[in-house]
């Protein structure tokens, strides 16, 4: 009755692994595609419209910058 109990356990376990494991999302490549593809969903309305609109796009430029996601050149042209 124990062992059987326990095979129980083990497929119901089993099952629900297989069934997250076929649910979770996508991964993104680390790379700088894979920052270039996610990088302004922060940004969806900012226009540079505003002073806060523009203090949105600066961050974001000089994070891309500091980590090197943008050549010198995409830099430049963000000042």
């Amino acid at each position: 009755m124990r062992v059987m109990r326990l095979s129980v356990g083990a497929l119901v376990i089993a099952a629900a692994l297989i069934v997250a494991g076929c649910t979770t999302s996508k991964p993104v490549p680390v790379t700088s595609e894979g920052l270039r593809a996610v990088v302004g969903t922060s940004l969806i309305g900012a226009r540079g419209a505003t002073p806060r609109d523009q203090r949105k796009i600066d961050e974001t430029a000089a994070g891309l910058c500091g980590a090197s996601v943008w050549s010198a050149s995409e830099c430049a042209r963000h000042g």
